[in-house]
C-alpha cells in the first residue's frame, strides 16, 4: 500500500511560508496544485516602545526547522517518503530586516518588522537634507522614501546599535531580509551559508536599481549602508543551494519570492494587466505589468514581481501597500479581547449585518498606499450609545474592504483599464461575510480559489519550475484543477459610493496625529507625542464593549 501512494506522489514540492504572524511549511503536488499537508507555528511579536515591531530571528529560524519536521512527520502518516520532495521554496514577509554576525551567526540585533515606525524621524530628516532625493530614490528604486522599507531600518541599526558597528568595523556582519536570513542558514550558516537574495525581495530594500537589478552605490551611500554586507541577487527560480540539515538534508532550495510575488505568480497572474489582492496581517494589491516598468502618479509602489530564471526576463508589478488588514482582528482578540479568536469576527458580524455608521480607520502603523502618511494614527468614528461590539467586528471588516477600495481606484488610474474582477488570496478569504462586502464595495466579482494558500503555491511553483529541477510547468493548465468561489456585488452602486465617501472622511480625521522627536534613541521622547485621542477613543469602546459582552 504504501509503495503503491509512493509511486502516485512523487515527485513533490515543499515551500516555506514565513510571514508575519506564524511560519508555515507545505507540501504540494506538481500536478495537480493540491497540498498533501502542512505544519504552522505562530510567531511572536515584539512591542519594545511604542511603534517599535520586532520578532526574534532566530525563533522565525527554529519555527521554519520545526515546520519542517512536523510535515515531514505527517508525510510519513500518509505513507508518502519524504524522498519524494525534489525542490524547496522560500516565501517571506518582506521589508523585514536583519542583521547577523557571519562567524558566530547570531543575530546581532532582533529583527526589525516592515511594520516598524521607529524611522519615522529618519525619514523626515533624510528628506529634508537634499529635497531632490525623494524622486532621486524613488526614480531608482519605484518607491517612496517610508518607514516601510528596509534602507531606512538598516540605517536605524548601524546608527544606533553598537553590536551592529563593530560587526560592520571589523567585517563580520550580513544584512538581510528573511529570506536570506532563512537561506543562509539552510544551506550551512557559518560553514558555507549562501548569502543571497532574489529581486523581488531586493527591490524592497529602497537600495536597488529595479532598472538596472543591482545594488545601487549612490542610494548605498546616501542611507550610510556598505556594500560589503548586502546579499548576492538572484533569480527567483534558480537553485541557490542544498538543505544541510534535517528530513529535507540534501534537497536544493530552488526558489525564493517576497510574499506577494509569490502570491501573483501562485494566482497565475503572469500576463500584463492580471492582478491579485492578498489578505493577511497587512493588505496587498498588485497588477502584473509585464516587463515595462511604470511608475505610478497615484500613490502607489512600482516593484519586482518576479523573475523566473536566470535567463528569463524581469517582470513588473503596480503595488498597493496596506499595513493593516488581519492584524486589527488581532487587535480586537489581544488589546480589546471583544473576541476569543480570529473566527470569531465573522459570527459578530453576521448578527448585525452593518456598521450603523461606526467607522475603523486602522492607521496603527501611519497610512501606506495611496496616502504614505506616517503621522496618521488609528481612529474608530461615528460612535453612539447603539455602537456595541457587533458593529465594532462590521467596521472592522468594512475597513479591510474600502483600504483596498482606495488602492484598486489608484491602480485604475494608473493602469488606465479598470479591472473587472478581483482575484483574491490569503487567511482572511475564508470569512465570506468580508467576501462579499469586497465585492460591494468595490462593485465587481470577487473571485478566490478553492485552496487559498497561494502564497506558498507560488514559491513552490517557482521551486518546481527551476533549472535542474523541473518538476512544474508554470503553465494556466497547473491551476485548472482548483475551483473557484464568486461573489457578485449585492448593493447598488449608489450606496457603495456614500459608504466610501463616509469612509473618506474618517481616513481625514485620522492624519496628522504624531508630531515625531529629533532624538529617536531616546527613550524619553520617542513617540511621547501620540495624541491623547486614540486612546480616549479607545477607552470609550472598552466601556462600549464591557457593556454588550
Amino acid at each position: 500500500m504504501a509503495d503503491a501512494k509512493k509511486a502516485v506522489w512523487g515527485p513533490l514540492v515543499g515551500a516555506v511560508d514565513q510571514g508575519t504572524s506564524s511560519t508555515r511549511f507545505f507540501v504540494f503536488n506538481p500536478k495537480t496544485a493540491e497540498v498533501l499537508t502542512h505544519h504552522q507555528v505562530e510567531i511572536k511579536q515584539e512591542f519594545p516602545k511604542e511603534g517599535w515591531v520586532e520578532q526574534n530571528p532566530k525563533e522565525i529560524l527554529q519555527s521554519v526547522y520545526e515546520c519542517i519536521e512536523k510535515t515531514c512527520e505527517k508525510l510519513g502518516q500518509l505513507s508518502i517518503d519524504v524522498s519524494n520532495i525534489k525542490a524547496l521554496g522560500v516565501t517571506n514577509q518582506r521589508e523585514t530586516t536583519v542583521v547577523w554576525d557571519k562567524s558566530t551567526g547570531e543575530p546581532l540585533y532582533n529583527a526589525v518588522v516592515w511594520l516598524d515606525l521607529r524611522t519615522q524621524s529618519t525619514v523626515e530628516n533624510l528628506s529634508k537634507s537634499i529635497s531632490v532625493h525623494n524622486n532621486f530614490i524613488k526614480t531608482k528604486t519605484g518607491l517612496p522614501l517610508s518607514t516601510y522599507f528596509s534602507a531606512v531600518k538598516l540605517h536605524w541599526l548601524l546608527d544606533n546599535v553598537r553590536k551592529v558597528q563593530k560587526a560592520v568595523e571589523e567585517g563580520r556582519a550580513l544584512f538581510g531580509t528573511i529570506d536570506s536570513w532563512l537561506i543562509w542558514n539552510m544551506t550551512g550558516g557559518v560553514n558555507g551559508g549562501v548569502h543571497c537574495t532574489d529581486v523581488s525581495n531586493a527591490s524592497r530594500t529602497m537600495i536597488f536599481n529595479i532598472h538596472s537589478l543591482q545594488w545601487d552605490g549612490e542610494l548605498c551611500k546616501f542611507f550610510g549602508i556598505p556594500m560589503s554586507i548586502l546579499p548576492r541577487i538572484r533569480s527567483s527560480s534558480e537553485i541557490y543551494g542544498l538543505m544541510k540539515t534535517g528530513a529535507l538534508e540534501g534537497v536544493p532550495i530552488s526558489g525564493c519570492l517576497g510574499d506577494q510575488s509569490a502570491a501573483l505568480v501562485g494566482q497565475l497572474c503572469l500576463q500584463d494587466g492580471q492582478a491579485k489582492n492578498t489578505y493577511g496581517t497587512g493588505c496587498f494589491l498588485l497588477c502584473n505589468t509585464g516587463q515595462k516598468c511604470v511608475s505610478s502618479e497615484h500613490g502607489l509602489l512600482t516593484t519586482v514581481a518576479y523573475k523566473l530564471g536566470r535567463e528569463e526576463p524581469v517582470c513588473y508589478a503596480l503595488e498597493g501597500s496596506v499595513a493593516i488588514a488581519g492584524a486589527m482582528v488581532r487587535w480586537l482578540k489581544d488589546n480589546l479581547q471583544i473576541i476569543n479568536n480570529s473566527e470569531d469576527i465573522e459570527k459578530l458580524a453576521k448578527e448585525v449585518g452593518s456598521s450603523y455608521g461606526c467607522y475603523f480607520v486602522p492607521a496603527f502603523s501611519g497610512l501606506y498606499a495611496p496616502y504614505w502618511d506616517p503621522s496618521a494614527r488609528g481612529i474608530i468614528c461615528g460612535l453612539t450609545q447603539f455602537t456595541n461590539k457587533f458593529h465594532i467586528a462590521f467596521a472592522t471588516l468594512e475597513a479591510v474592504c474600502f483600504q483596498t477600495r482606495e488602492i484598486l481606484d489608484a491602480m485604475n488610474r494608473d493602469c488606465g483599464i479598470p479591472l473587472k474582477h478581483l482575484q483574491v488570496d490569503g487567511a482572511m478569504t475564508n470569512n465570506k461575510i468580508l467576501m462579499q462586502l469586497q465585492a460591494d464595495i468595490l462593485c465587481i466579482p470577487v473571485i478566490k480559489p478553492s485552496m487559498p494558500e497561494t502564497t506558498a503555491l507560488g514559491a513552490a511553483m517557482a521551486a518546481g519550475a527551476a533549472e535542474g529541477v523541473s518538476v512544474w510547468s508554470l503553465e494556466p493548465q497547473d491551476l485548472e484543477v482548483m475551483q473557484l468561489e464568486r461573489f457578485e456585488p449585492q448593493i447598488n452602486v449608489e450606496e457603495s459610493e456614500n459608504r466610501y465617501s463616509t469612509w473618506k472622511k474618517a481616513v481625514m480625521k485620522s492624519m496628522g496625529w504624531v508630531m515625531t522627536q529629533s532624538h529617536e534613541n531616546d527613550d524619553s521622547n520617542i513617540f511621547n507625542s501620540l495624541t491623547l485621542g486614540f486612546y480616549v477613543v479607545s477607552s470609550m469602546v472598552l466601556l462600549i464593549g464591557a457593556r454588550y459582552i
